[in-house]
């Protein structure tokens, strides 16, 4: 088992997505990408503007059953692919959204409880201040190539 570093490149999930609203009075911007949509921090991007979203596993929460008395707004269904145990307590457990293999970093304890493993449907679950900053930034998204 390595160890781990929260914050290292290798846990963190990055993502394409595109600027779908903003609601100024909640201060908050809705980003669109191929599995869903996140609530994060206004992000300072126009309208359908490509913007790329870091998310550090150690922001990444797992529920069993679809979450609603929650105070966490980005909730999204997925499959776990893969659980790696690094140096105790630490697991970097992988939940495949469709398109996006999201890292979360979870104790030992917590794949125990659950009973973690690849194949079970959970819910990953984001707060949607922990997605802020350098977490979003501009990004040029891809273009559909012209067919000659």
């Amino acid at each position: 088992m390595s160890a781990v570093l929260p914050g290292t490149p290798d846990l963190t999930t990055g993502l394409d997505a595109r600027v779908l609203r903003h609601d100024v009075e909640l201060g908050l911007s809705t980003l669109f990408f191929g599995d869903g949509e996140l609530r994060v921090p206004l992000v300072e991007a126009a309208i359908d503007a490509g913007v790329h979203v870091a998310i550090d596993a150690r922001d990444v929460s797992i529920a069993l059953t679809r979450p609603m008395d929650v105070s966490i707004t980005n909730r999204l269904p997925g499959r776990i692919v893969a659980v790696a145990r690094r140096a105790p307590p630490y697991v970097v457990v992988t939940i495949d959204l469709g398109s996006v293999p999201l890292k979360a970093l979870v104790t030992l304890e917590s794949v125990e409880r659950l009973a973690l493993e690849p194949g079970l449907r959970v819910w990953a679950m984001i707060k949607t201040v922990a997605i802020a900053g350098v977490a979003v930034r501009p990004e040029a998204l891809p273009v559909p190539r012209r067919w000659s």
